[in-house]
């Protein structure tokens, strides 16, 4: 697969491929004999999990440092798994995070909902709406 197809298939533009290439956060992907980069099933994969890591919010050193641990051989096994797992911690915290902010915004729009409700409810009796402004007790 060449950088153009790959770029398209994974949503990632030819100039990131190449820097992550240049860099060391995919290994080098095999050439043609024309010296075209021909993108193999092994490069994908590398393509796939350092976009679902980048996604996920991990660091572009972790990761540099993951995938040359991971170009060492097995002997590195305990410490790529020490870095996914604190990786995995961070993203277990950020998750948290979010779910509290979402809780927070629940909580605000069935505050805005009982507003709406209350003033509707007043209109519909021809009754002036109130003005709550700032003020959630309406």
């Amino acid at each position: 697969m060449t950088i153009a197809e790959a770029s398209k298939k994974y949503d990632i533009s030819q100039d990131t491929l190449r820097y992550y290439e240049r860099i060391g956060l995919i290994p080098p992907v095999p050439r043609t004999k024309s010296g075209i980069r021909n993108y193999d099933e092994v490069s994908c994969g590398w393509i796939e999990f350092i976009k679902c890591m980048r996604g996920a919010g991990m660091q572009i050193e972790a990761l540099i440092e993951y995938v040359g641990l991971f170009q060492q051989g097995d002997s590195t096994a305990g410490a790529r798994k020490a870095i996914l797992i604190e990786q995995r911690n961070l993203l277990v915290d950020k998750i948290e995070t979010i779910k509290a902010c979402v809780d927070r915004l629940n909580y605000k729009i069935e505050s805005y909902d009982k507003i709406l409700a209350k003033t509707e409810e007043m209109l519909s009796k021809g009754q002036k709406a109130p003005d709550c402004g700032t003020d959630e007790k309406c």
